[in-house]
């Protein structure tokens, strides 16, 4: 971290050769790829990419940016990219936009980044969310920074667990809830497995943001609103897979001490501290089913339900 807000620096991955081809020809290519056959392949991916193959044009690319097959050459991988990417291929977009991103172009990295994140393309939450962290080429946005490093973490990218774990330190807990909310949101979306059942939140409210903030106190965080006919108590069973997981945190003592403040909201329950990479897990339970441990996420928010 550097600068007045602990500004995130990444590397950038290579995305893979694209394993889902849809033509003879680029079977073929994938084929001998595999088998190290790198000029059958690219040779098999050039008639269908320049006949308009939008997974041949990414393979094509990958051949150029890695030097496989062909000479190593940027500016034509980056061409070839930009032509799979011109035909919604998620993954080319996210490469085009990493690329660009890369170049220091973050104004024409930007919109490419967004279609990819769009569909839901984990490297491209990555950077694009430490953009919005850092306001660097796009207007500074903690919450959506937050909630897109969350989903990337979650998807298990490359370091981004451990940017997250920097925004922890600097994000203030209230933005840091929004973020959350949004991730669920945009999880759902993108219909994963394992999504709370509870009914979506309030859509979250942009707060202004100032100059570095000391890291927050977990005491801070507010319980949803109460519902006018209050639910039947959740039940907590002695034995079952289901539980709550109410926040991830950097700091092991903020985990701690979000339990403290919460725990009279789930009577019965057991918490657990379980770490994932630098992040400490919150996790309280265990439920019977999936709708007792959703019943139980609606006493306060954020809150996930997960079969552990």
């Amino acid at each position: 971290m550097r600068g007045t807000h602990g500004a995130l620096l990444l590397g950038l991955a290579v995305l893979s050769v694209s394993a889902a081809p849809a033509s003879a020809d680029v079977r073929d290519g994938v084929d001998a790829w595999s088998r190290g056959a790198y000029g059958p392949a690219v040779a098999a991916w050039r008639s269908a990419a320049t006949a308009g193959d939008a997974d041949a044009q990414f393979n094509l690319a990958q051949a150029y940016l890695l030097g496989r097959g062909v000479p190593r050459d940027m500016p034509t991988a980056a061409e070839w990219f930009r032509r799979a990417a011109l035909q919604d291929h998620a993954a080319a977009q996210a490469k085009f936009g990493l690329l660009l991103f890369d170049q220091g172009k973050r104004a024409e990295a930007t919109p490419w980044l967004e279609k990819a994140v769009a569909h839901h393309e984990p490297r491209a939450q990555l950077v694009l969310g430490t953009m919005l962290f850092n306001g660097d080429g796009v207007a500074r946005d903690w919450p959506r920074a937050y909630a897109l490093l969350v989903r990337a973490a979650a998807a298990d990218v490359p370091r981004a667990s451990e940017v997250q774990a920097q925004m922890d330190k600097v994000i203030p807990i209230v933005e840091r809830q929004q973020g959350l909310l949004l991730a669920r949101d945009d999880e759902a979306a993108a219909k994963r497995p394992q999504l709370p059942i509870a009914p979506p939140p309030p859509a979250p409210v942009r707060v202004a943001l100032a100059s570095a903030v000391a890291p927050p106190s977990v005491a801070r965080m507010q319980p949803a609103r109460k519902p006018t006919q209050p639910p039947p108590a959740p039940v907590v069973a002695s034995r079952g897979s289901w539980r709550l997981q109410l926040g991830a945190f950097g700091d092991a003592a903020n985990a701690r001490r979000l339990w403290t403040q919460t725990a009279a909201s789930f009577p019965g329950a057991n918490v657990s501290y379980v770490k994932a990479g630098v992040m400490t897990r919150v996790l309280i339970g265990p439920y019977p089913s999936r709708a007792s441990a959703s019943q139980a996420c609606r006493a306060i928010r954020p809150c996930i339900a997960v079969n552990s």
